[in-house]
């Protein structure tokens, strides 16, 4: 097993890292939308919310040598479901490769936060 680690994603506010690669799999923390430097949330509605995981997915993507049409696998958690539609807009701009998916509404994320996204990857 490998640990990854960048700082252009944001540091785990716990005590987990922010991904391992293992078996030629890349998995990924959940990612939530703070700014990597300052830890500061980004974005007020679902759409600003949902680019910043992406950003922090991507950063961690490259990080362990993989990018977005490498995944296999996400689990997206959203404190609305009402913002599905809103989500899958900017979710499909980085997934064109279209992996396997589930998608859940949850009671409550950290920080309050609207969304956040895991993933398996190969590298």
């Amino acid at each position: 097993m490998k640990q990854i680690h960048t700082d252009n994603a944001p540091a785990a506010i716990g005590p987990y890292s922010q991904g391992y690669i293992s078996g030629g799999f890349f998995f990924t923390s959940g990612q939530v939308a703070l700014d990597p430097k300052s830890g500061a949330v980004v974005g007020s509605d679902i759409k600003g919310q949902t680019e910043q995981v992406m950003s922090n997915l991507a950063a961690l993507l490259k990080a362990a040598d993989s990018d977005f049409t490498k995944v296999v696998k996400t689990t997206c958690f959203l404190a609305d479901m009402g913002d599905f539609a809103a989500f899958n807009e900017i979710y499909g701009k980085f997934f064109t490769g279209k992996p396997a998916r589930s998608c859940v509404a949850v009671k409550t994320l950290p920080k309050n936060l609207l969304v956040e996204v895991e993933l398996i990857a190969e590298v």
